[in-house]
C-alpha cells in the first residue's frame, strides 16, 4: 500500500457497517490507518464486536446506533458522528434495507417498494446531503455511495425491479451530488455485482450457477473486493476521480 493510498489521520464513517459489505469497508479503512465511526441501525452487539476487532489493531473506533427509518432523526446523526472524534473526512453511505432476507423476504411487492424508496433512496440522500455540506464548509472530504451493478441495465423479477429502481436513484443522485460539491468535496459510487453477503450464502444451486455464468472471473465477489475498491476510491489516489459509478462486478456485463 503506498504512503497515497493510506488513510493514516483521517476519520471515516460508515453506515451500515454491523456486517456485510459496510463491516469489510470499516475494516479495510482502520487497516489503512483511519479512526472508524460504525453506523448500525438495529445490529449494536456485532458493531460493538468490530468496533473492538478495529481497536485491536490500534485505531480509534466508535458505534452510533440510528435508524434510517425515522428521517427527522437524519441530521443529529450526522451531528453526533461529526462530534465523535472531532469531524470526518470520509463518508461512506453504505446503509440499505434488507428485503431478501429474514422476515421482510416474505412482505408484499408494494411494502418492499416502500422500504427501499425510504431508506436506500430518501434516508440516504438526507444523510449524504447533511453529510456532504459538513465537509463541504470544512473544506475537503470524501464522499462514497454504494449502487448496483445492473440497475442501469436491468433484470428481471421483482427484486430486479425494486433494486433498478432505488439503486438507480442512488447512483444518479451520486453523480449529481459530486457536481454539486466539487470542487471541495469528491463523490464517487461502486456498483457491486454478485456479492457473497447474507442472500449469497443462502441462495440456491440455481442462482450460485447463474453468478458463475454471468461473471467472467468465474466466482462471487466478496465484501473484501468492496472494501478494497472503497479504501482506493477515498484515498489521495483517486484525487482525480468524481462523479462516477465504478462496477466492481468481476467484469459481468449482462
Amino acid at each position: 500500500m503506498s504512503d497515497f493510498a493510506c488513510l493514516s489521520g483521517r476519520t471515516a464513517v460508515v453506515t451500515g457497517a454491523s456486517s456485510g459489505i459496510g463491516r469489510a469497508i470499516a475494516l479495510e479503512f482502520a487497516r489503512a490507518g483511519a479512526a472508524v465511526v460504525i453506523h448500525c441501525s438495529t445490529s449494536r452487539a456485532a458493531a460493538e464486536i468490530l468496533a473492538t476487532e478495529i481497536r485491536s489493531l490500534g485505531r480509534r473506533a466508535s458505534v452510533i446506533q440510528a435508524d434510517y427509518s425515522d428521517l427527522n432523526s437524519l441530521t443529529s446523526f450526522v451531528d453526533a458522528a461529526w462530534s465523535e472524534f472531532g469531524g470526518f473526512e470520509i463518508w461512506v453511505n453504505n446503509a440499505g434495507a434488507d428485503v431478501l432476507t429474514g422476515p421482510a423476504a416474505d412482505w408484499s411487492y408494494e411494502q418492499k417498494l416502500q422500504r427501499l424508496l425510504q431508506v436506500d433512496v430518501q434516508a440516504s440522500m438526507l444523510v449524504a446531503k447533511a453529510a456532504g455540506q459538513r465537509m463541504f464548509d470544512k473544506g475537503s472530504g470524501v464522499l462514497l455511495t454504494i449502487g448496483w451493478d445492473q440497475a442501469d441495465r436491468g433484470m428481471e423479477g421483482n427484486s430486479g425491479e425494486l433494486f433498478a429502481a432505488s439503486k438507480n436513484a442512488v447512483m444518479g443522485f451520486s453523480r449529481s451530488l459530486a457536481l454539486s460539491l466539487a470542487p471541495r468535496i469528491r463523490v464517487n459510487c461502486i456498483a457491486p455485482g454478485w456479492v457473497k453477503t447474507a442472500w449469497g450464502e443462502i441462495a440456491s444451486d440455481s442462482w450460485q450457477q447463474r453468478v458463475l455464468d454471468e461473471t467472467p472471473l468465474k466466482r462471487w465477489g466478496t465484501p473484501e473486493d468492496i472494501a478494497r475498491a472503497a479504501r482506493f476510491l477515498c484515498s489521495h489516489d483517486a484525487s482525480f476521480i468524481t462523479g462516477q459509478v465504478v462496477n466492481v462486478n468481476g467484469g459481468a456485463v449482462r
